[in-house]
């Protein structure tokens, strides 16, 4: 029932909400539309994190002893692999994002995950470890001590663990040695791709733009994308010009949506959402399985023996069917009276859903998490 009063709020917020669809809906171009080429990359890379208590990779994850050992020969040191049985050592992946217009010498945090065995990195420091990208050019370098927010304990047998502390950050722990070229000012042209592809949204768009710059320089090419030509007197001066549009105001044409998301009972719909015409029935079969354990007794002087059995009932029960008949142009807010009263459960209601949907009555897109 939790499920469906959730569902019958929603709908009763959406009911509310559908006096007001001549309202105009605006954002800023910046939230609504993300500049190409403006962008950041993944980085990645293989280390060792040393310094561990007790809690680092056992001696059968072979990788991380060959790791020490290499490690120990670029120092100047040579180790038999085969000997060394360390247990404060883990071999770990270092992950971090490249940020835009990123320059040599700035700092970014980085995220180390174990990829052995080991039980928790809490204590440990990072040594440097290179960072390449999908070129497999080097790009930042990280090192440093590593922030845990979890712990794993345990002793005679029990053990608690809390978050998960085989993976940690070492904030600003990366260094950019190598940025990523581009001169952003001397582009020619700019392209915007819309969060959302819209034919509407897209024209919209570009009328703004042009509305704003005074002349034709945005055209669509599709319903998420749309190309700018810089004007003249922007020209070198991309950046400036970028500053100006990002804050302009555009009208935002809402798609008719609903989410479901069965596993915690929630319902949103969105304000264009609208019934037509259709009838739910909704009805159940319960079959009930009981045993009832019976003890049958020899009679007197029979040399009989002591026999346990078990008794099965079958109950099939079938309830009534429910039938509710939603007329066109029913509001919102009554169907969820409707479907309030059927008592339905959790499954029933993305099922009815899903039925409206495929009938053709639902005139929104449905989407279940």
């Amino acid at each position: 029932m939790r499920f469906a009063a959730l569902f019958l709020a929603a709908l009763t917020l959406c009911g509310a909400d559908l006096a007001k669809t001549d309202k105009k809906i605006e954002s800023k171009l910046r939230d609504v539309a993300r500049l190409q080429g403006v962008r950041g990359n993944q980085l990645l890379g293989y280390g060792v994190v040393v310094g561990l208590d007790g809690t680092g990779d056992k001696d059968q994850t072979k990788f991380t002893v060959q790791s020490l050992t290499n490690l120990m020969s670029r120092q100047g040191l040579t180790v038999n692999p085969t000997t060394v049985k360390v247990k404060n050592v883990a071999a770990v992946m270092v992950t971090a994002e490249l940020p835009p217009f990123a320059r040599a010498g700035s700092r970014l945090d980085v995220t180390v995950s174990s990829t052995g065995d080991a039980k928790s990195l809490a204590g440990g420091t990072l040594l440097m470890t290179a960072m390449q990208g999908p070129d497999g050019q080097t790009y930042a370098v990280a090192q440093g001590p590593l922030l845990v927010g979890g712990f794993s304990a345990s002793a005679g047998g029990a053990s608690v663990t809390k978050n998960h502390p085989t993976v940690g950050r070492v904030p600003d722990g990366g260094i950019i040695e190598r940025e990523v070229g581009g001169d952003f000012n001397a582009r020619a042209t700019l392209r915007y791709s819309l969060m959302e592809e819209d034919f509407t949204t897209a024209i919209r768009v570009v009328h703004t733009i042009n509305e704003e710059l005074g002349e034709k320089v945005a055209r669509p090419l599709d319903a998420r994308t749309v190309e700018l030509t810089i004007p003249k007197e922007f020209q070198g001066r991309a950046v400036e010009l970028v500053a100006r549009l990002e804050n302009l105001n555009v009208q935002l044409q809402p798609k008719a949506r609903v989410v479901v998301n069965e596993r915690t009972g929630t319902v949103i719909l969105g304000s264009d959402v609208r019934i037509g015409a259709v009838s739910i029935v909704q009805g159940g079969l319960s079959i009930m399985v009981s045993s009832t354990p019976l003890v049958s007794q020899p009679a007197p002087f029979s040399q009989g023996k002591t026999v346990q059995a078990t008794k099965k009932d079958v109950t099939a029960v079938e309830d009534k069917p429910k039938t509710v008949t939603v007329e066109p142009g029913v509001s919102v807010g009554k169907l969820a009276e409707m479907l309030n009263g059927m008592g339905v459960s959790p499954r029933d209601l993305v099922a009815i859903l899903q039925a409206i949907k495929e009938a053709g009555a639902l005139q929104a897109e449905l989407r279940v998490l």
